[in-house]
């Protein structure tokens, strides 16, 4: 993965439609599900230094909870590989957040207010470090040390931990990216867009961003020289996905193909050699043991050129095979 693999979740997770649909779908908790999510309102995180932005980006969203705001904050992780310190990061950034609220004054009273820290996970290897502060910390530290150790966790949104038939059941839109990815051929990925158009037909806005996130997909991380025409309409790009795969399945068949066809050429280029040096060989010392046959049969076009250089000069045929 890269960082253009991570600009089209920014962008995707930009949208409070899209927030809201992960919130619902991925995360087990029904106080959450009825949140108000017409309070939506993303907030800036430029509190966050350059440094700290190197392996992640972040988006932060808060949400009303009554009176109070609850604060989302979601770090897009895009590296291949684990970062087995994620706790320790994401308690840098609520810290952070933290400092932030408080030197702009919108603190209420003497309380901060919650933060959900959720990591979205879209490398390829399944998602290994802790999830919580507590096991990079001594078990049992000594004496009062254990009332004063930093607590933190985090919700971990791993793309690789879902199953097929679970993302199929949830009918979201999250889910859908995830399994719009996945898919190996143009049929499914039409049977996918089509069944995405039935799911978000009561929602134009929704169906707009996942054509915005298929196009950018297309263009930053599946072949950026690809001309993909400008388009909107969730049907249309999504065709255009399933066309872009099909290409992709004939670039490397015939890519196979020619590389069988040079292989093929190159190996009866060597057994014509191999034979050329049996019938000198044979003329030169008669009936040829079996021990030769199979050096013949195993033979690197250099080795064959180097026995062939000996034959002339050689008196017995364990000359010509010398090491």
């Amino acid at each position: 993965m890269n960082a253009r693999h991570d600009a089209s979740y920014k962008h995707l997770f930009s949208s409070p439609k899209m927030v809201q649909h992960l919130v619902e779908g991925f995360i087990p908790d029904d106080w959450m599900k009825r949140l108000d999510f017409t309070t939506l309102e993303k907030i800036p995180a430029s509190y966050v230094s350059d440094d700290l932005r190197e392996r992640a980006d972040d988006v932060l969203w808060r949400v009303k909870t009554g009176e109070d705001w609850l604060y989302l904050y979601f770090l897009i992780e895009f590296q291949s590989s684990v970062d087995p310190w994620m706790a320790v990061r994401m308690l840098t950034y609520v810290g952070l957040l933290y400092q932030d609220l408080i030197k702009g004054g919108r603190v209420q009273g003497k309380k901060l207010p919650p933060v959900l820290p959720i990591v979205f996970y879209t490398g390829e290897e399944r998602w290994s470090a802790p999830t919580d502060l507590a096991e990079l910390l001594p078990e049992h530290p000594p004496g009062i040390l254990g009332n004063y150790l930093p607590r933190l966790s985090y919700f971990l949104v791993d793309e690789n931990a879902y199953s097929d038939e679970v993302l199929a059941s949830l009918q979201n839109a999250v889910a859908a990216t995830i399994r719009l990815k996945r898919q190996e051929t143009a049929e499914d990925i039409a049977r996918l867009g089509a069944a995405m158009r039935a799911w978000f037909a009561g929602d134009p806005e929704l169906q707009r961003i996942l054509a915005l996130w298929i196009r950018e997909y297309l263009l930053r991380d599946l072949k950026p020289e690809l001309d993909v025409p400008e388009s909107y309409d969730l049907g249309e790009v999504t065709m255009q996905f399933a066309e872009r795969i099909k290409e992709q399945i004939r670039q490397r068949e015939q890519s196979a193909l020619q590389q069988g066809l040079q292989q093929g050429l190159q190996k009866g280029v060597l057994q014509g050699e191999a034979l050329l040096l049996q019938r000198q060989l044979t003329r030169r010392f008669g009936p040829l043991p079996g021990w030769v046959q199979q050096r013949l049969q195993d033979a690197t076009s250099d080795e064959l050129e180097t026995w062939a250089d000996r034959v002339l000069d050689a008196t017995r045929l364990e000359d010509v095979f010398a090491r």
